[in-house]
């Protein structure tokens, strides 16, 4: 990520997962006390089903450093306990990559959010397979690419979003009510870096106008899940989930409004988490440090 004035500051966030064990959080505070670290927060978890151990730490430096420096100093330390760890600094902005169809809730929310510093990311570029939100995302300085997309010119499509996300130094990727399924060589790809967002209903809906569905079943919940993407459709690890309390004075076109605004509230959520580290993988699941 981008070096920033904050890491000239010594403000930096280190997150570990290794197996459970004796003696990791006395290593990880004797290493912070060897470099002069103050910790400001943090957390832990230990998931006793799968004898995993996860840690999130947001601390200072007294001196000069940087995060390459820090992430050398403490490689010992994760070797011996057999850890993967990422190590940034605190205010390091993740370059993002939105990819956007004709549903433009979403992209507005998050270009707005991340205008006014709500969001910890920087976005180079918007890219849809439609033109809707090109004057919207042309109005934020930010690029806009048309990459249609056809059964024909699918794998061409996949491979321009590939070469662009190389080309940006993209550090995450977010699905924003993008229509149209990644195959699994793409998924795989780009695991652990994508979201994506979609309605979650109770029961579930699927298949065209999910929200007139459910309306026709009479809900009483509309909601949003926003997931890591993999090659199981809307199956992803899950990182954030919200509801709605709805009723029957909800015509279709209301509950498509509410809908619209729980799916920005959760992407908007699992975005900032993921942009702030505190989101970690464990396996078919994550651990959110909020």
């Amino acid at each position: 990520m981008t070096t920033t004035t904050n890491e000239a500051l010594g403000d930096y966030v280190l997150t570990l997962s290794c197996p459970e064990g004796t003696g990791i959080v006395h290593a990880v505070t004797g290493f912070l006390v060897d470099i002069g670290g103050n910790i400001r927060e943090s957390q832990q978890f230990g998931d006793l089903e799968n004898n995993k151990f996860f840690m999130r730490i947001d601390f200072e430096t007294s001196g000069a450093t940087s995060a390459d420096a820090l992430r050398e100093q403490f490689r010992p330390v994760a070797e011996r306990f057999g850890m993967t760890y990422e190590l940034w600094s605190a205010a390091a902005p993740y370059r993002t990559l939105i990819l956007v169809s004709k549903q433009l809730h979403c992209l507005n929310d998050l270009l707005f959010r991340a205008s006014t510093g709500n969001l910890q990311i920087e976005v180079p570029l918007v890219i849809s397979n439609h033109r809707d939100a090109e004057e919207m995302v042309r109005s934020y300085g930010i690029d806009f690419e048309h990459v249609p997309v056809t059964p024909d010119t699918k794998a061409a499509a996949e491979a321009t979003i590939l070469r662009r996300i190389e080309e940006h130094g993209i550090h995450l990727t977010v699905l924003a009510r993008y229509m149209q399924i990644l195959s699994d060589d793409m998924c795989r790809k780009l695991s652990g870096k994508a979201i994506n967002i979609h309605h979650s209903f109770l029961p579930s809906f699927k298949g065209a106008k999910p929200y007139h569905q459910a309306w026709e079943r009479g809900v009483k919940l509309t909601g949003a899940t926003a997931h890591y993407v993999t090659g199981d459709l809307d199956e992803g690890p899950i990182i954030e989930q919200e509801v709605a309390r709805v009723d029957h004075t909800f015509m279709p076109e209301q509950l498509v409004a509410a809908g619209a605004d729980v799916e920005a509230l959760v992407l908007s959520r699992a975005v900032r988490w993921h942009s702030q580290t505190r989101v970690l993988p464990n396996g078919s699941r994550t651990v959110v440090f909020r």
